[in-house]
């Protein structure tokens, strides 16, 4: 597909949305230039991103990919987004003319079980064979949508992300008690559950990928910045409040973050029920450091 096409069709979710171009990037979990960039031409959505637009705006991911035209046009006209008419292209075969194989118009499946086989094997043990055979694909429609191990790697980054992202922001919806609203989003953080240890798992992963890919790093660094700025607004807001005390919001908030970083790795490093840091023993150290440095006496 062309790139002229793909950043007309977003634009087209965007406006179907009825949200700004930036709250669609916050929720894409992309730096808002670098959305404003794709869309006017100068960058190039890639696979990952693309799928997330599809994920998030409950559109056909075929169309918005270019696989399948025809079959997203029922999902996408039921959400109001019209569809451009398809380009036919000359090509002596799919192979030149980059079309993906038949089975190939998963990428949200393809992410969500690559996250999955991090979780439980690691990224470096994980196979693109593993990831086919996961999907009930092949790996031919694998490396279609994601060429190599860094695509599938951003990919996997980006929907945990907005996960993550969606999950604090549904968990504290109706919370205006800025010492309620931090609690809350401390215990949303601590790995209780199995589902809540694997996500955590992939997140140890990705910071080690980290240090060594810039891509990921760049993730990262997106991240963590707006995840600290969640922290910070609430921190700033019960400070105003005067359930908090008159500390720097920003600083408070770097320290905060870092200790749930520190403490979920020691959770994930122990086995449930043996000796070592608990999920509660963390839950309970957090809270202990926000009355101690924060509640306001």
């Amino acid at each position: 597909m062309q790139h002229d096409e793909a950043a007309e069709r977003v634009r087209q979710v965007i406006r179907d949305a009825g949200v700004s171009q930036r709250e669609f990037a916050r929720r894409m979990v992309i730096d808002p230039s670098k959305l404003s960039r794709s869309l006017g031409g100068t960058r190039r959505f890639t696979t990952a991103e693309l799928a997330r637009v599809a994920d998030i705006a409950g559109v056909d991911a075929g169309w918005l990919l270019g696989t399948h035209p025809e079959q997203g046009a029922a999902p996408l006209q039921q959400t109001g987004v019209p569809l451009p008419a398809a380009r036919p292209r000359r090509v002596r075969n799919a192979a030149a003319a980059g079309r993906p194989p038949a089975d190939s118009g998963r990428p949200l499946q393809i992410v969500r079980q690559t996250v999955r086989l991090i979780a439980e094997h690691g990224f470096h043990s994980v196979r693109v064979s593993d990831i086919a055979e996961a999907c009930g694909t092949s790996t031919a429609a694998i490396h279609y949508h994601f060429p190599g191990r860094d695509e599938l790697l951003e990919a996997a980054a980006r929907w945990c992300m907005d996960e993550d992202t969606a999950r604090r922001a549904a968990g504290t919806a109706d919370t205006h008690h800025a010492g309620d609203e931090l609690r809350l989003l401390i215990e949303l953080q601590t790995p209780y559950t199995p589902q809540q240890r694997r996500q955590w798992s992939v997140w140890l992963d990705l910071w080690a990928e980290a240090a060594r890919s810039t891509a990921v790093g760049e993730l990262h660094v997106e991240y963590y910045r707006q995840w600290r700025a969640t922290v910070a607004e609430v921190i700033g807001r019960g400070v105003a409040q005067e359930v908090f005390r008159p500390v720097d919001p920003e600083a408070a908030a770097l320290s905060l973050t870092a200790l749930i970083d520190g403490l979920a790795t020691q959770v994930l490093a122990t086995t449930p029920g043996e000796p070592g840091t608990s999920a509660e023993d963390m839950h309970g150290a957090l809270l202990r450091y926000v009355d101690a440095t924060l509640t306001a006496g």
